[in-house]
């Protein structure tokens, strides 16, 4: 019973550590993908980047 008491701290303590990465990630204004946004489809989305139009 202690054990599982134990395992469940240490799983619940790992989940709250990466949420409150993921939160920091995010107010920083990184995307929360951890690859680069210049061949990303969504890069607009997660960062209100408009797409410029190519000119002919």
């Amino acid at each position: 019973m202690l054990a599982t008491f134990i395992i469940g701290i240490i799983i619940f303590a790992y989940i709250a550590f990466i949420i409150k990465k993921q939160v920091k990630k995010t107010k920083s204004g990184q995307g929360g993908c951890g690859c680069g946004c210049s061949g990303c489809s969504s890069a607009s989305i997660c960062h209100g980047v408009t797409k410029s139009k190519k000119q002919i």
